[in-house]
C-alpha cells in the first residue's frame, strides 16, 4: 500500500489514516478497504488508485477494481442490510461478509451510519479480517465525528484533483 499523504491533516485524521494503513498491512489477504460515510462518499482508503490521475490510466474504464467501486459497493451492500434489519426489526446491523469463490467482502459499521469495507482475497482467514475490523471500528468509532468526516471528505476530493 502506497501511504496518502496526511501533510496538513488534523491529528484524528491522521490517527485514522496510521490505523487503516495498519490495517491494511497486518493482516494477511485484504487486498483493499474503504471507510465510507453515511451518504456513500469515500472518507479513507488503502486504494492510492482512487486518484484521478490513476483513473485516466484507463480511460474509458472507471475505477474499476478502484476504493472508488469499493465505496459503491459498500454503500450499497450497507444500505440494503439495514432496510433488511428494518422490515426484520431484530435491530441494527453490526457486521456483513459476502463469501465468493475467490475472495469474500466485509462490511462493519463504525459510527452514525459510516462504514468499513474490506476487500480480502480467497486466502484470507475470515475471522482474523473480521476481529482486526472490529478492533478498528473500536479504535475509529469515537473519533469519526462530522467535523473529522468533513476534514476526510475534502481531503478525498483534494487527492483526486491532484494530476
Amino acid at each position: 500500500m502506497t501511504a496518502p499523504s496526511t501533510f496538513g491533516l488534523s491529528t484524528e485524521a491522521r490517527n485514522l489514516h496510521w490505523l487503516l494503513t495498519n490495517l491494511v498491512e497486518e493482516v494477511p489477504g485484504i487486498q483493499s478497504v474503504a471507510v465510507v460515510s453515511s451518504d456513500g462518499l469515500l472518507l479513507l482508503s488503502s486504494d492510492p488508485g482512487h486518484s484521478r490521475q490513476a483513473q485516466q490510466a484507463r480511460p474509458g474504464k472507471g475505477p474499476r477494481g478502484s476504493a472508488a467501486d469499493l465505496a459503491t459497493i459498500v454503500s450499497g451492500i450497507g444500505s440494503l442490510t439495514v432496510g433488511a434489519a428494518k422490515l426484520m426489526t431484530y435491530g441494527g446491523v453490526k457486521h456483513t461478509m459476502v463469501a465468493m469463490e475467490e475472495g469474500s467482502l466485509f462490511v462493519m459499521s463504525i459510527s452514525d451510519g459510516s462504514l468499513l469495507g474490506v476487500h480480502g482475497s480467497a486466502e484470507c482467514d475470515m475471522s482474523v479480517v473480521a476481529y482486526h475490523m472490529a478492533l478498528f471500528v473500536g479504535r475509529a468509532g469515537h473519533v469519526l465525528t462530522p467535523e473529522l468526516r468533513s476534514e476526510l471528505r475534502k481531503s478525498m476530493e483534494s487527492a483526486g484533483g491532484a494530476l
